[in-house]
């Protein structure tokens, strides 16, 4: 597999999320080669063949949309960057005995993450640790009842869908298709 795509609000089998197999088949008829979901949130590995990825990831998503209602925007990524970019270990060094979890966001195309925005969400529960083009990287903390959400911080910071990912699945992602 070459790409991954991370799906908005999907839960497989789920009102308006597709089944297992639908999620697949929507790749495969939008011309991938392969495809395999991964876990139950909307993660999927593929390989596009010789078509253009975004051809396939929007024609999967028109696809989904027809057959089971999903409205929600897919990001998809390389393999080998997200490799990359776990190689550079970015969670290193940062003490675990406060952290709820760690989290990797995906980011719209169209977005631009500021650099005033605040590294550390107001409420203290959401902190960035590292920014690239297309992803932050950040750590969730749990004051009270709910933990922080990556997701919902950077929606509203930046006004664009996103989708957050727990780092460990997108660790357990790579070690299956990379």
């Amino acid at each position: 597999m070459r790409y991954a795509a991370f799906f908005r609000n999907l839960n497989l089998g789920r009102a308006n999320s597709p089944t297992r197999v639908q999620l697949e088949q929507a790749f495969i008829d939008a011309g991938a080669v392969a495809a395999q979901s991964f876990l139950t949130n909307g993660t999927l590995a593929f390989d596009a063949g010789e078509r253009p990825v975004g051809e396939v990831l929007d024609q999967a998503a028109e696809l989904l949309a027809q057959r089971c209602g999903l409205r929600e925007p897919g990001f998809v990524r390389e393999l080998s960057s997200l490799a990359s970019l776990a190689a550079t270990a970015p969670f290193d060094g940062i003490d675990r005995s406060s952290v709820y979890e760690f989290c990797i966001t995906f980011l719209h195309a169209d977005a631009v993450v500021p650099q005033e925005l605040p590294v550390i969400s107001p409420r203290g529960d959401v902190q960035i640790v590292h920014v690239t083009d297309s992803e932050v990287l950040s750590v969730a903390h749990k004051f009270g009842q709910s933990p922080g959400s990556p997701n919902a911080y950077l929606e509203k910071s930046l006004g664009l869908p996103a989708t957050t990912r727990a780092w460990n699945t997108v660790l357990r992602l790579l070690a299956r298709h990379a």
